[in-house]
């Protein structure tokens, strides 16, 4: 049974009192309303795990992540944060390759493989994120282009390791750009990427992997995308920010 999954992806955002106020909201909806089989992970920036990790202590299914690691697990890297550090404040999961820091920051799937055996390595569940541009999904060559993303950084690893992997798959075109993924085009991509799994790793280990959706997902999207055979829950970006809307999603299945 694939575990169904909530992330929140915070971004570069929440000053300290927003960020501890957002918790809080969280943690209280969620000791009020129980989300029963739905791992939550709240992802923030690096400067909040320490006070998150205590407002989420003793609560179950709320989980600690972070949204980035380095490729490197010490040393004069100065700005970098290992996935050891992270460990040691107590994150359970670390997002690898989100499609800003794949555009913005140059990372390559060549990096992002390494950045994924740091975190294996340090007993944190990577995250790792995939998806295609505009230009790519008007071109038809999407599945082609995610699968290249998939074999390139991951296919190395071991089926024991690719067995502790989440998968999140991001329509970039359809995010901020007015253009909208349908519950359909989700299921079409996550299908094609649970195969493409099942060809290197084997049926059992593709089912096994959870994939999750990292496009605009909503309140009042969420449970037609959460009711599709391959999707497994959600990477939240801008609504993981509003608590109500939040939980609201977790408790779309």
């Amino acid at each position: 049974m694939r575990k169904k999954i909530v992330a929140g992806n915070w971004k570069m955002n929440c000053l300290l009192e927003e960020g501890q106020k957002l918790t809080s909201e969280i943690v209280n909806m969620i000791k009020d309303e129980p989300i029963k089989d739905v791992q939550v992970i709240l992802n923030p920036p690096f400067v909040h795990l320490h006070g998150v990790k205590k407002l989420i202590a003793g609560v179950d299914n709320i989980y600690l992540g972070a949204q980035n690691c380095s490729d490197q697990n010490s040393g004069a890297y100065t700005g970098e944060t290992s996935a050891a550090m992270l460990t040691s404040f107590g994150a359970e999961f670390v997002i690898i390759g989100h499609s800003e820091r794949r555009a913005m920051f140059n990372e390559s799937n060549e990096l992002l493989t390494e950045k994924t055996k740091q975190a294996l390595s340090n007993n944190l569940t990577p995250i790792f994120c995939c998806g295609e541009p505009l230009e790519i999904r008007e071109a038809g060559t999407h599945e082609a282009y995610v699968t290249k993303q998939l074999t390139e950084s991951l296919f190395g690893f071991s089926e024991e390791e690719v067995k502790k992997l989440v998968i999140a798959y991001e329509p970039i075109w359809a995010i901020g750009t007015g253009k909208t993924a349908s519950s359909d085009q989700a299921q079409e991509m996550h299908s094609a990427i649970r195969q493409h799994l099942s060809s290197k790793y084997g049926k059992t280990v593709a089912e096994g992997i959870s994939i999750l959706y990292g496009g605009s997902c909503k309140p009042d999207n969420a449970k037609e995308i959460f009711s599709k055979a391959d999707v497994d829950g959600g990477l939240i970006g801008g609504a993981s920010l509003k608590s109500r809307d939040f939980v609201d999603i977790a408790k779309s299945f």
